[in-house]
This record gives C-alpha cells, structure tokens and sequence, in this order.
C-alpha cells in the first residue's frame, strides 16, 4: 500500500507538471476541463482531456478482464495488473513531449488498473490513485471511533490518513523529479511498483 499510494501521487503530478495539465488519477478535474473546452468549442483541448478519462474506462476495463481470464499460472492476477502498469509507465518515460496526449492516456490506462485491483488496506476499501474516498472514509471512521469511542474506528480512521499523506508525499516527490528529471521522472513510479510487486511475491494471500 505505501508503495502503490507515494506512486499513485507521483503519476498525477508528472502528467499535470509534466504533460500539459492533465490529470492521471483526477478523472474528475479532466471531465470539469473537458466541459469547459466543449462550450468554448475547443475541440483539441476537448480531445486533450477526454483521451485520458477515455483511457481511464478502458483500464478498469481490462483490469476486469486480467480478473476473471488471467487467473491461471503461477502469478495471481493483481501481480499481471502490476507487472502491465510497469511496463506502460516505463514505456511513457521514452515518449517526447510531442506525444503528450497518447503518454497521458497511458498512464490513465495504467492507474485504472491499479485502482481496479488494489481497492483495500487492512479490510478496508480505498483508492491508492485518488484521495476524495479515502478521506471520506477518514473523517467519517474519525467522527464516528469518536462519538463511540471506539479505538478499532479510529485506527480505521489513520489508515485513510496515512494513505492520504503518502500520496500527498508522491505528489511532491512527483513534482521534484518532474523537475530534475523531466519526462523520465515517471521510471521513478515504476521502481515502486517493482517494490510492490516484489513484496507480493513474499506474501502467501495476495487476494486482499
């Protein structure tokens, strides 16, 4: 969870930094873009936006499909969604500026997957790409562990924060290296989710 949530900040602040102010994870920040490009007829900013939301529904697509076919083998199935996004993200790195928009619909194509697969912390549900649920989900276990005072709610509550504050983490790792490193920076996305998927690998339940 660490890994995937510092890198699910880090993917959003390199295509916005890095890629023409597109979100990779915030589909919903790139819908509120695309309705504004679409009553100024805009038409390639609308195109801008709309490839990555596009993108989007096609990653939780195939994430769906690697769940129920790509069951077979050694390798569970949310390791094969890991070892696909790897391999997208490394591929962005080489890809000029000239190929924004097709490096922006990869990488929404790659946090789909994540997000489709990974959706729970210790039993909890959440989003390792995205942060308005898993704040929700904190404030509302936050208020609740104490009107009850209930110490099992409210360590339910610090899993929503601490997952917050590694994304917040990789956003500004993100932008750093966005920076320092221009569009390689994302290669740094796939070294955490090598770490990720290494650490799969030693667990005997990967189904959680």
């Amino acid at each position: 969870v660490l890994f995937l949530s510092v890198s699910g900040g880090l993917q959003d602040a390199y295509t916005y930094l890095g890629r023409g102010g597109v979100f990779a994870n915030a589909q919903t920040g790139n819908i509120v873009f695309m309705g504004q490009a679409l009553f100024a007829a805009d038409w390639a900013r609308l195109l801008h936006y709309l490839a990555p939301v596009s993108a989007f529904a096609a990653g939780v697509a195939a994430a769906e499909l690697i769940r129920v076919y790509g069951q077979r083998g050694r390798l569970h199935w949310r390791q094969r969604v890991l070892l696909a996004e790897i391999a997208l993200l490394f591929a962005v790195g080489f890809l000029p500026g000239s190929c924004d928009l097709a490096a922006n619909a990869l990488v929404s194509f790659a946090c789909a997957m994540q997000v489709q697969a990974f959706r729970k912390v210790h039993g909890y549900p959440f989003a390792s790409t995205m942060c308005i649920g898993n704040l929700r989900s904190g404030i509302e276990a936050l208020v609740t562990g104490a009107r009850l005072r209930d110490g099992a709610v409210l360590r339910k509550a610090g899993h929503y924060f601490a997952v917050i504050l590694l994304f917040a983490l990789g956003a500004g790792l993100g932008a750093c290296c966005t920076a320092r490193l221009g569009l390689r920076a994302i290669w740094l996305s796939c070294a955490m989710l090598c770490v990720s998927l290494c650490l799969m690998f030693r667990r005997e339940d990967t189904a959680a």
